[in-house]
């Protein structure tokens, strides 16, 4: 365990960002297997703006990768053309 208290603070800090980063990525993979599993194109293409939204986000903010957001985004585009 940490001896100096700017150490115990950021201790502190890292894992209240992580708590947060967490939440942010798990809703946005919940959001990604919802327009996987989407099969009707008007629900798909409405919810596509919104989860590439949210990709766009966690990239700018280093929580995923920028290519990673890309792939999905691509993949995702990829289904919800297929669909019409």
């Amino acid at each position: 365990m940490a001896n100096h208290k700017s150490s115990l603070k950021r201790i502190r800090q890292i894992q209240k960002r992580r708590l947060h980063n967490k939440y942010y990525a798990k809703t946005a993979r919940n959001a990604v297997r919802l327009l996987r599993a989407t099969s009707e194109l008007t629900v798909a293409q409405e919810l596509f703006p919104k989860v590439s939204g949210m990709l766009d986000k966690l990239a700018k903010r280093h929580i995923i990768h920028k290519n990673k957001a890309s792939n999905l985004k691509s993949k995702l585009a990829l289904h919800v053309n297929k669909l019409g």
